[in-house]
């Protein structure tokens, strides 16, 4: 009787466990992996929350970082009738995109110096902020520029005067006619003017200044007791009485009315006159601290017909809880804007600082945001023409709202 003989081949079992194992290993490293990407996610999300700063508003920053262009060219990849024009570059090219998805990964402008030191000094990483919504026809994103006033420039003495000092405008309302598309009805339309305040203009930085108009070079020294943002304020106050709607302006020097000033805490200061302003005018709907940014020229200004705007920029505070009604608010304003004169608004921008302010009194009212117009290199003159579109938007959205609240009101009767 013979036997059965069986042959193993044991270099091919081997072979065989070797890639079990190799699967094996992968699939570990994979779940690994997913494991500790989840955990981080909810560790950072668990850090975010105790920022004050809401995830939506990380979300949020990032789409509105991809401009225009970018995004087109992105749609082009996939919808090939999107690239029409050859004559103009792809956004994405190696640089643009490089430079994205470093800045994106390292929080690090490649082009801005500023960035790569935040992290390490102190003070340069405060009030860092990020575009919550872009203006029309800006491809450039460029975020609101923080200086504080030379450190040469000395407050002036203390003088007798009351703690809120309301300047009345001296200069009159000019008939615009914005470019290219008109004012598109008359604001007092069916609607009876305001008799009380309802609108709130003051000013935190209330001496920031203009280099053209001190006739300086410095725009760290860009700071003036008596020629400052307060003039526009004043414009706009009397802008919107001529269009029928009270307001007040509060021009108040803080540098001379508070003993050991500090510039550091302007919005203290300030936060004391809105809640006097409440106090004496009961009617305030809409509040706006109005100030002026400090980047270049180029970037605060938009010629249009061949007039030169100095161009706004809307500023969220999200250390206010409920900052995303204040940026609602704002919205309604920006969109005004660059419905009457595309181009006219940056965009609204969020600041969540760690250690900054990225509150600025926005928690006192819903309707109550801070806006900066123009920079240091722009003129009273371009100031003036913005703050005159400004008006009429102002005055159309409380028209607006006046129409709708009092028709609730008539159908409440019935």
């Amino acid at each position: 009787m013979k036997g059965t003989a069986i042959t193993l081949d044991v270099s091919r079992i081997r072979k065989l466990l070797q890639q079990v194992g190799i699967l094996s290993s992968t699939f570990a490293t994979l779940v690994i992996s997913t494991l500790l990407f989840f955990i981080i996610l909810n560790l950072a999300s668990y850090a975010q929350s105790k920022m004050n700063q809401a995830p939506t508003s990380s979300i949020k920053g990032l789409a509105a970082t991809v401009s225009y262009g970018f995004f087109w060219d992105m749609m082009g990849l996939e919808v090939p009738h999107l690239n029409q024009d050859t004559t103009q570059a792809s956004v994405l090219s190696q640089r643009n995109a490089i430079g994205f998805l470093f800045r994106l990964i390292t929080d690090v402008n490649p082009l801005d110096a500023k960035t790569l030191l935040a992290h390490e000094i102190p003070g340069l990483g405060n009030d860092s902020a990020f575009l919550l919504r872009q203006g029309q026809g800006t491809e450039l994103a460029e975020g609101p520029q923080d200086y504080m006033p030379a450190k040469d420039i000395e407050p002036s003495e203390e003088k007798p005067s009351k703690v809120v000092e309301i300047l009345p405008s001296t200069t009159p309302l000019k008939h615009i006619k914005p470019s290219p598309a008109p004012i598109s009805k008359p604001v007092s339309a069916n609607v009876a003017p305001s008799k009380k305040n309802v609108v709130l203009i003051y000013h935190s930085h209330n001496r920031e200044s203009w280099v053209p108009e001190l006739g300086i070079k410095d725009p760290e020294k860009a700071y003036d007791e008596t020629k400052n943002i307060t003039l526009v304020g004043q414009r706009l106050a009397q802008n919107l009485k001529d269009l029928g709607i009270g307001a007040v302006d509060y021009s108040t020097d803080y540098a001379s009315q508070e003993k050991g000033y500090d510039f550091i805490y302007s919005y203290k200061y300030s936060a004391k006159t809105v809640r006097e302003a409440f106090a004496a005018n009961p009617a305030i709907q809409y509040v706006f601290d109005i100030h002026r940014d400090s980047q270049n020229r180029n970037i605060t200004t938009k010629t249009i017909d061949g007039k030169a705007y100095a161009q706004v920029l809307f500023i969220i505070g999200q250390r206010n809880p409920n900052w995303e009604l204040n940026e609602k608010f704002a919205t309604k304003i920006h969109d005004g804007m660059d419905k009457m004169m595309p181009g006219i608004s940056r965009g609204i921008w969020g600041k969540s600082a760690h250690d900054g302010n990225a509150e600025y009194n926005q928690s006192l009212s819903p309707n109550n945001i801070l806006i900066e117009i123009g920079g240091p290199y722009n003129t009273i003159e371009e100031c003036n023409r913005t703050v005159d579109l400004l008006a009429h938007v102002i005055a159309d959205l409380y028209m607006d709202s006046e129409k709708v609240d009092g028709a609730v009101g008539a159908i409440a009767q019935k």
